[in-house]
């Protein structure tokens, strides 16, 4: 081919030139066009991973609260669980006395019958070791005698039920007399005495 098919630069007529500047620029544009556009998306893509960084972490705080309270709560549950168990030991006997106490109040009014003959005396005395073997076995359980005639009058360990006038200053709230014993088990009251309390 010869140099005149293609023509140069300088051949070609000042349009053409102008077009081909363009076309030049068009293309030096263009390139920075998809630099900036690669640029945008490398920016947005930032963000995003920002933003999904920042919802994992509180996520994970969250997460990590859940897990503390729940420790907690099963901490508590062991707890109150033990102390349950601890209270159950402590307290066993605690409803087998309270059933016996009726047994113990039928055999004490038992006595208070008069005896005339030898048949009622003998039958006394039986009812007597009965009973004593009953208070015994209740002491060696912890189970024990409310003392209330004479004493101050204390809600805690006394119901009253009656109240009569004071002789003087000094038995004023004091119980003067005991309708039904009353019992504890160790540090708790079974059943408060029965009282009349002078006023």
């Amino acid at each position: 081919m010869s140099k005149e098919e293609f023509p140069s630069e300088k051949d070609l007529p000042q349009e053409d030139q102008e077009k081909q500047a363009k076309a030049a620029e068009a293309d030096k544009a263009g390139v920075k066009d998809d630099k900036e556009e690669a640029a945008k998306p490398a920016d947005v893509e930032l963000d995003q991973l920002k933003a999904e960084v920042a919802a994992l972490t509180q996520k994970n705080k969250d997460l990590e609260d859940k897990y503390l309270r729940s420790q907690a709560e099963i901490q508590n549950a062991q707890r109150r669980y033990s102390k349950e168990r601890a209270n159950l030991v402590k307290y066993e006997s605690q409803r087998l006395g309270k059933d016996i106490l009726s047994s113990v109040d039928n055999l004490e009014r038992a006595l208070q019958v008069k005896a005339d003959d030898e048949a009622s005396r003998q039958l006394k005395k039986g009812i007597e070791m009965t009973l004593e073997g009953l208070v015994r076995a209740l002491k060696d359980n912890g189970i024990e005698e409310i003392k209330a005639d004479g004493e101050k009058f204390d809600p805690t360990l006394h119901q009253a039920v009656q109240s009569v006038p004071a002789e003087n200053d000094e038995q004023k709230g004091h119980v003067v007399q005991v309708l039904q014993k009353g019992y504890v088990y160790k540090d708790r009251v079974l059943r408060p005495a029965m009282v009349v309390v002078a006023q």
